[in-house]
């Protein structure tokens, strides 16, 4: 069971990852609207895999991949993007994310995800 932060503009995105996590058996720590949100619960929860939303308001999910890896050079981040938006991921998987995800995602690979990335400890 991980303790997961969930980063997404999407409400809808949220609601469905929250059901897919809990089902799945994992806590939710927090939510967060926007990067810069994700950034300071990534903060005060310390969870154990954040999802991360790339196209966000205030701060878009690369830039606070940036922040939380900055904080936390362990940090397990999974992005998750709208499809054709490869640049972006190329981009997210140099910046240290452990996986990726495309929309619209299901929950074999919303736990498969985390599955692996807590496994690559």
């Amino acid at each position: 069971m991980a303790k997961v932060l969930i980063v997404d503009d999407s409400r809808t995105s949220r609601k469905i990852l929250k059901e897919i996590l809990k089902v799945g058996g994992h806590e939710i720590l927090g939510e967060a609207s926007n990067g810069e949100e994700g950034v300071i619960l990534y903060k005060e929860c310390k969870p154990d895999v954040v999802t991360m939303d790339i196209t966000m308001p205030n701060m878009n999910g690369l830039e606070a991949l940036m922040c939380i890896k900055k904080e936390d050079g362990n940090a397990k981040v999974i992005m998750i993007t709208a499809a054709g938006q490869k640049e972006k991921m190329v981009q997210a998987i140099k910046e240290g994310a452990d996986d990726f995800i495309t929309k619209p995602f299901d929950a074999d690979q919303i736990l498969g995800a985390i599955k692996r990335v807590l496994k690559s400890d």
